[in-house]
């Protein structure tokens, strides 16, 4: 019988949720729909340290803003809760002791100003097989030692016992064979003084839990993976294992190393989902959403980094990505990130979004201009004529707000050397032309019957004309400009201008 398809995103409470997480949740989710699965989020906040107010909240905001919807959560239950570790503490330990009594760990007593020690006369130390019998453990020490330790509350972790000599060597969905020595890795502690567990410990708990099959993470995870493996093995387990797909990193713009918050910030674009304020120093990183993107092409952009269908499609919708999506066309190689291709993806989204889709959000940012629409009917108009001259949401305030307010300000430079007499003269004739309802095509046809009349030509007047409307060189064909204004506030327009380009 086919096992369940069950795939999680787990991530830490710490912080904004940067680009490369989203698509780790993305593929989990791919993946899940494809196979008709289950796709769940579990919050992953054994680090208490680490923790941050908000961020789980901020988590689920940004996966409904993707329409990366879990079918288990910690604010959804389900039959495999609960969906947050710090809520499972009790289990961890249970394990961890029965590890130590397998003989496949151990309890550690060093301090931390020992460990620094040893780290500080040790370049590279590696507490592992050939340090383990120098340091403070149950390894070193004698069982009347170790049960003094232990009655005193002597703080204490308990490491994984990393076997010698040998390599642990498992098929990635991704990569293939993949193969570690035992000798290179160390005792990593799987749970901590204060009992809570560390990730090693509590991934591999938590994913037997809840009967996950597959496991999508980040390739920055692929040296804990022997880690992992062996205490799926130490725990019995194996049998259960789910398969493993290390996804490939995504890279700075320029190829060298993973692309971090940082390079965002000295680049001048956003690697969170949403805008993300730290509660702490009040520092605001700055999202994807809030910068004017749809989240279709946020979500189209992201499958695109390290995964194609093997066409030349670039534009997918979610149902389509579901539809294609295939382990087999993920990449090995990291992906650069392009913001340039980002905007393209945005643009076409934009370009081809329905107005009536767009109009709730375009709205909203005119508003923040304070620029209050009357008319929807009117405004999804305005939006027809201008979204495929806009790369971000924002920029439907730039390039439309002129059809709800007369320009403040005009290009006089661009008129000024080429302005005379005999055109303020066919203006004042063109207006006196315009008609109430007039069309697009036949206001065009007025305009150069009447340019003919007075001996111009109309190349020379449409510039004037579409700065009188506008105020600036931009926007789409100036009659539909006019048309869309109607005839009796394209009159004033003119007037105005006429006046201020004397």
């Amino acid at each position: 019988m086919e096992k369940k398809v069950r795939v999680r995103f787990a991530p830490s409470p710490t912080g904004g949720l940067h680009l490369g997480g989203v698509r780790t949740a993305l593929f989990n989710y791919l993946f899940a729909k494809k196979h008709n699965g289950t796709f769940i989020l579990r919050v992953e906040d054994t680090d208490q340290t680490r923790f941050v107010s908000g961020a789980e909240e901020y988590i689920v905001s940004c996966l409904a803003w993707c329409g990366i919807h879990p079918d288990e959560s910690p604010q959804q239950g389900g039959a495999y809760g609960p969906y947050r570790q710090s809520e499972r503490k009790p289990a961890y330990r249970q394990y961890a002791e029965q590890l130590v009594a397998s003989g496949n760990a151990y309890y550690a007593f060093d301090t931390p100003e020992e460990l620094d020690a040893k780290r500080k006369e040790i370049p590279n130390f590696l507490y592992g097989a050939s340090s383990r019998t120098q340091m403070r453990n149950s390894l070193s020490l004698t069982s009347d030692e170790v049960e003094t330790l232990l009655a005193q509350d002597i703080p204490h972790v308990v490491r994984i016992k990393m076997p010698e000599d040998e390599h642990v060597s498992f098929i990635d969905m991704i990569r293939g064979h993949v193969s570690f020595d035992t000798n290179l890795v160390d005792d990593k502690v799987l749970l901590k003084a204060d009992g809570m567990p560390t990730y090693h410990l509590a991934v591999v708990v938590d994913d037997r839990a809840m009967e996950i099959s597959h496991i999508f993470r980040g390739e920055e995870w692929l040296p804990s993976a022997p880690i992992h493996i062996l205490l799926w093995r130490y725990l019995g387990w194996e049998d259960e294992m789910p398969q493993w797909a290390h996804l490939p990193l995504i890279l700075k713009p320029d190829g060298n190393g993973k692309l971090s918050k940082r390079d965002g910030d000295r680049l001048g674009f956003p690697v969170y989902a949403q805008n993300w304020t730290d509660p702490k120093s009040g520092y605001l990183t700055k999202g994807f959403k809030e910068l004017g993107f749809v989240p279709e092409a946020f979500v189209n952009l992201l499958a695109m980094l390290g995964w194609n269908d093997g066409t030349d499609q670039e534009i997918f919708s979610l149902p389509e990505l579901i539809e294609k999506f295939s382990v087999e066309r993920i990449s090995k190689a990291g992906a650069k990130f392009d913001f340039e291709k980002a905007k393209w993806y945005n643009h076409e989204w934009i370009k081809n979004a329905e107005a009536e889709n767009l109009l709730a959000t375009v709205k909203q940012e005119l508003n923040t201009k304070g620029i209050v629409p009357a008319d929807d009917s009117y405004t999804l108009q305005v939006i027809d004529l201008i979204k495929d001259r806009c790369n971000l949401l924002t920029d439907f305030v730039a390039q439309g707000e002129y059809f709800f307010a007369a320009p403040a300000a005009y290009d006089l430079p661009s008129v000024k050397g080429k302005w005379n007499a005999e055109k303020a003269t066919f203006f004042t004739a063109f207006d006196a032309e315009l008609t109430d309802e007039m069309p697009a095509a036949e206001m065009e046809a007025k305009f150069k019957e009447l340019a003919a009349a007075h001996s111009l030509k109309p190349g020379e007047l449409m510039l004037p004309f579409r700065i009188m409307l506008v105020g600036g060189k931009f926007g789409p064909g100036v009659f539909e400009i006019a048309f869309t204004l109607g005839t009796q506030e394209t009159k004033n327009r003119i007037s105005l201008a006429l006046a201020a380009f004397e």
